[in-house]
């Protein structure tokens, strides 16, 4: 299953599960408007898949409380300091992971309650109704936090050196759970049913200011300045990263084929060049104006017909065949844990596979569209993972800050009718990207769905999923590869 939503004002993030020995393929169409005018002139498919696409893979365990299990058995001294860090870091990362996704989902919630309860004069049933879901899930939220950070603190290492880094993980997730907490307090409906939970939210963010003092985790100089308290947090959230996140090496693949081709294309054109050359001196005889014109016709059709020739050539052979590679690393023992290739490009409608063309649903009005379309299939070694952890969990970002520079700077304003008066409104412009992402692999059957992203020049107004379905196990093929 793959989840997508908005990461920050540009950036969408797409996050997998991938399951243990097996190979998974990921296949991602973005369907672009033709009246942004994109194409591979204007940015051209090496530059964009640099600029906006970023791949990280972190250690995933289905057992949530196992990471907090082997950190317990390594502050006994039953495992090393190297496994009591990376299970403490991944305990708290799926704790931050989990809230973070939480709280967006609810602040989203909140606004729309916030705007219902603003325009409807009465409460009606839907907003009560909504107001009732949201309650039950702001309870269930803090409750789960409270019960997730007692764990963690029920059981402090003695050793120094385990201490101190629990006391860097600690100190964070009691700062980031009340970054969350007053993130909702601030966007929470006012008053009503909402009075209790905002109260008890309140409280949870004393106490936890409270217990980082006790602990001294923070200097009063840092807890003054929201700056530095905030870098310091930062860097924190990275430590904690560090150690669950396989490193990556990159590589460009075709280096070597290019400097054949390029070879290639020079050699046959100076073969033709050369017979040039020989034919013309045997016509014209002596070095004279007509010679040396003709010479210098002659080098200047080398020089255009090269690099033809040697685009063309590229172009044939590199046709789907994968562009980049990928080496996935242990971050502890630097063993080698997985490879995955990469493809990125333009594609045209027609050439797109039936499954593709048939969940798009395109219309007359969406021909012009241009589809990128970013692939990758990669297979992972469970085996040299740290024990316990058979799974990772890849985090795909995908930046749409290129295409928003193509869209027009300014608004256009429409009328309509309120309280009786004609009101002139101003409206950004907005345009529909459709994204639609094929997985095979994670899951028993492939998978296939769509999502509406709403984009604006200031960046992604909403995503929604509008559509998915469980392929059959054979994929139909895409022309063009």
């Amino acid at each position: 299953m793959i989840n997508v939503e908005r990461k920050n004002s540009f950036q969408l993030r797409l996050t997998r599960r991938l399951k243990e020995e097996t190979s998974h393929n990921l296949d991602v169409y973005l369907f672009v408007p033709g009246d942004l005018g994109l194409s591979t002139q204007l940015i051209s498919e090496e530059a964009f898949y640099h600029a906006a696409i970023n791949v990280s893979r972190t250690y995933y365990s289905d057992e949530y409380l196992l990471p907090l299990v082997h950190s317990r058995l390594a502050s006994r001294n039953r495992l090393g300091s190297d496994s009591y860090r990376l299970s403490l870091s991944l305990y708290a990362y799926q704790y931050v992971e989990a809230m973070e996704r939480t709280t967006r989902s609810m602040l989203v919630s909140a606004n729309k309650l916030r705007h219902a309860r603003h325009e409807e004069r009465e409460e009606n049933r839907e907003v009560q109704q909504s107001s009732v879901a949201l309650l039950d899930q702001l309870h269930e939220m803090i409750d789960l936090s409270d019960g997730i950070l007692k764990r963690l603190r029920r059981h402090q290492p003695d050793d120094e050196s385990f201490n101190k880094y629990f006391a860097n993980i600690d100190n964070y997730l009691s700062w980031f759970t009340e970054q969350q907490l007053l993130a909702l307090v601030a966007h929470m409906p006012r008053g009503g049913e909402f009075t209790d939970i905002r109260r008890r939210f309140i409280s949870v963010y004393h106490r936890e200011d409270e217990y980082r003092r006790e602990k001294q985790y923070n200097a009063e100089r840092v807890m003054a300045d929201p700056t530095r308290m905030s870098n310091k947090m930062r860097l924190l959230r990275r430590l904690i990263e560090h150690p669950i996140t396989l490193k990556q090496e990159a590589l460009e693949l075709g280096g070597g084929e290019q400097k054949a081709v390029k070879a290639l294309a020079t050699a046959v054109v100076m073969t033709f060049v050369t017979l040039g050359v020989l034919q013309l001196r045997s016509v014209l005889g002596g070095i004279t104006a007509l010679f040396v014109l003709a010479m210098a016709l002659l080098y200047a059709m080398r020089e255009v017909f090269k690099d033809d020739l040697r685009n063309t050539l590229w172009r044939w052979l590199r046709k789907g065949r994968p562009k980049w590679r990928r080496q996935y690393r242990d971050p502890t023992h630097n063993a080698l844990v997985g490879r995955q290739l990469e493809w990125f490009d333009y594609k045209r409608f027609a050439s797109l596979g039936e499954d593709i063309q048939q969940i798009r649903r395109r219309k007359v009005a969406q021909r012009e569209e241009v589809v990128l379309h970013y692939r990758s299939s990669s297979r992972m070694s469970p085996t040299r993972f740290l024990s316990g952890y058979e799974h990772t969990r890849e985090t795909l970002n995908l930046d749409i800050s290129m295409l928003t520079r193509l869209m027009s700077k300014g608004k256009h304003h429409i009328y309509r009718l309120k309280d009786g008066q004609a009101v002139r409104e101003g409206v950004e412009r907005r345009h529909l990207l459709n994204l639609v992402i094929r997985e095979t692999g994670s899951e028993d059957r492939p998978y296939l769905a769509r999502w509406k992203v709403v984009v604006s020049r200031s960046g992604i107004v909403d995503v929604e999923k509008v559509e998915e379905s469980s392929l059959v196990d054979k994929q139909p093929s895409e022309k063009g590869k």
